[in-house]
C-alpha cells in the first residue's frame, strides 16, 4: 500500500465530501428498496485506486501482493493468490490438483445446491461431478450423503460454505482423511465464517473466495485462493498468468532446466490470463479493514430477524447459527415448509411488491439446470432436500447498510403476508 502521494489533497477532499453527502442511508419504508447488497467501499479505496492510475502502474503489482499477504494472515494459511474472480479461483483450485490428485475419469463430489462454477471446473479437469444432497437446516453438504457417495474413484470434494454458513468440517475432514480425498473449500460467500474457531478456507488443501461487488467485501470483481502448500501456490501463480514461471517459488529450478529460453517468457504449464489489476488490489487492502465490522452487522441483523421469525416456525424453516460455528450471513434465507398454505412464488411476489428484493438460493438444485444435460455427472439419491430448497427457498438482503428500520420493515411485510393465510 502506498501513501497515495500522487493524489492531490484537493481531489481527496472532494471525494470525501461526495461520500459523506451520499443519501443512500435514508430509508423510507415502502419507498426505498431493500436491496440484496450495497457498495462496501468509500473514500480510501477510491484514493488508493487513483494513486495507481496516476502512477500508471495498473496491472498486477505491489498492491495485489500486499492484499494477498493480508488475506493469508486473516484466514490463517501460509499463502494466498489473487485472481480476477471467485469463479477463476475455483477453476485454478481444481487445476492445481489435476494430474497428481485428480486424474481423467476420477470423480469429484459437490453439493447439488451450489453455484455453476462450483461444478463446471470439475469438467474442465476431465473429472466427473458427483452431485449429492444438502442438509436443509444448514444449506451445506449432507454428511451422510457425502459418505454414501464416496467410491474408489473419488479423488476430491468441493465443499461449499453456502450463504456464509460453514459445513460440518469435523466429520467431513475425518471422512476425507479415511479415504484420502482432497478438499477444496468453496468459501466464496463465507468471508470470515468459522468452524470450531478456525476460519473456513483453511481446513482443506485449497480454499477459494470471491470479492464480487455483492459480497461481504468487494474488489469490484476478484477472487482469492488460499493454501498451505507451496506446490499449489506455484501452480496457482503459474495458472493465473499464462503458465509462465515469473512468480513461482521454484522459478530458478525451471530456468536452469531450460537455459536456452528467456526466463521472462518461460512457460512450464497450461495456464490462462486470470490476473487481477492493481485497482482490485487497491480496493482489497482497505476492504479487509472493514470486514469484521461488516460481519458483526450481518450477524446482529440475523439475530434480530430470527428472534421474530421463530414465531412462524410452523411455516418457515429458519437458519440458525450452530454452536461452535460463526456464520457470516451472505444473505438471509427463508425456507418455506411443505405444509405451509402458500408458495415460494406467492411470498416472492409479495416481498417484491413491497420493494424488498429477493432471489433464489444460489442456482437451486443444479441437477435441474439445462446446462447439466451437457455434462457427464453422477447423482447420488433423489436430491429431495435440494429440490425443497429449489422450490421453497429464497433469500432477502442482509448487509452492512441494513439497520433496524429495514429489519422491521421486512418483518412487518412477512407478518402481513402470513396474516393473509392465517
Amino acid at each position: 500500500m502506498t501513501d497515495c502521494n500522487d493524489v492531490p489533497n484537493s481531489i481527496e477532499e472532494e471525494i470525501r465530501t461526495v461520500f459523506e453527502n451520499r443519501s443512500d442511508d435514508e430509508f423510507q419504508p415502502g419507498e426505498t428498496p431493500v436491496r440484496l447488497s450495497s457498495p462496501t467501499y468509500g473514500t480510501e479505496e477510491v484514493i488508493e485506486s487513483l494513486d495507481s492510475l496516476l502512477s500508471t502502474w495498473v496491472t498486477m503489482g505491489e498492491k495485489v501482493e500486499t492484499f494477498e499477504g493480508q488475506w493469508a494472515d486473516y484466514i490463517g494459511t501460509n499463502h494466498s493468490t489473487m485472481v480476477n474472480s471467485g469463479s477463476s479461483a475455483n477453476l485454478l483450485a481444481l487445476k492445481a490438483l489435476e494430474g497428481d490428485i485428480i486424474k481423467p475419469g476420477d470423480e469429484v463430489i459437490v453439493p447439488a445446491v451450489s453455484w455453476s462454477t462450483s461444478v463446471f471446473p470439475i469438467v474442465d479437469v476431465n473429472a466427473k461431478p458427483v452431485l449429492v444432497d444438502v442438509d436443509p437446516s444448514t444449506y451445506t453438504i449432507d454428511v451422510e450423503a457425502f459418505k454414501e457417495a464416496v467410491t474408489d474413484d473419488t479423488a476430491a470434494v468441493v465443499l461449499v460454505h453456502l450463504l456464509g454458513n460453514p459445513c460440518e468440517m469435523g466429520p467431513i475432514m475425518d471422512i476425507c482423511k479415511e479415504h484420502d480425498i482432497a478438499v477444496i473449500e468453496d468459501s466464496c460467500e463465507a468471508h470470515g465464517a468459522e468452524y470450531d474457531g478456525q476460519k473456513v478456507g483453511s481446513f482443506g488443501d485449497i480454499g477459494t473466495f470471491s470479492f464480487f461487488f455483492s459480497h461481504h467485501i468487494s474488489t469490484i470483481e476478484g477472487g482469492m485462493i488460499t493454501t498451505d502448500s507451496e506446490e499449489y501456490l506455484d501452480r496457482n501463480r503459474a495458472g493465473r498468468a499464462h503458465g509462465w514461471v515469473r512468480e513461482m517459488e521454484s522459478k530458478d529450478e525451471y530456468v536452469r532446466e531450460s537455459p536456452e529460453i528467456d526466463e521472462r517468457y518461460l512457460f512450464v504449464s497450461h495456464g490462462y490470463n486470470l490476473r487481477p489489476t492493481e485497482i482490485q488490489g487497491a480496493f482489497g487492502i482497505h476492504q479487509l479493514n472493514r470486514l469484521e465490522k461488516f460481519i458483526d452487522i450481518r450477524r446482529a441483523n440475523a439475530r434480530k430477524l430470527n428472534a421474530e421469525m421463530d414465531q412462524f416456525d410452523d411455516l418457515f424453516d429458519i437458519l440458525h447459527e450452530r454452536p461452535d460455528t460463526r456464520c457470516s450471513w451472505f444473505a438471509y434465507p427463508i425456507l418455506i415448509r411443505d405444509e405451509a398454505p402458500f408458495t415460494q412464488d406467492e411470498l416472492r411476489e409479495h416481498l417484491e411488491s413491497k420493494l424488498i428484493e429477493t432471489r433464489p438460493i444460489l442456482a437451486g438444485n443444479l441437477a435441474r439446470q439445462p446446462a447439466l444435460k451437457q455434462i457427464d455427472y453422477r447423482q447420488v439419491g433423489k436430491l429431495e432436500d435440494a429440490d425443497l430448497i429449489h422450490e421453497n427457498g429464497l433469500f432477502v438482503g442482509n448487509h452492512h447498510k441494513m439497520g433496524d428500520a429495514q429489519i422491521e420493515y421486512i418483518l412487518e411485510s412477512i407478518e402481513e403476508f402470513v396474516s393473509e393465510y392465517a
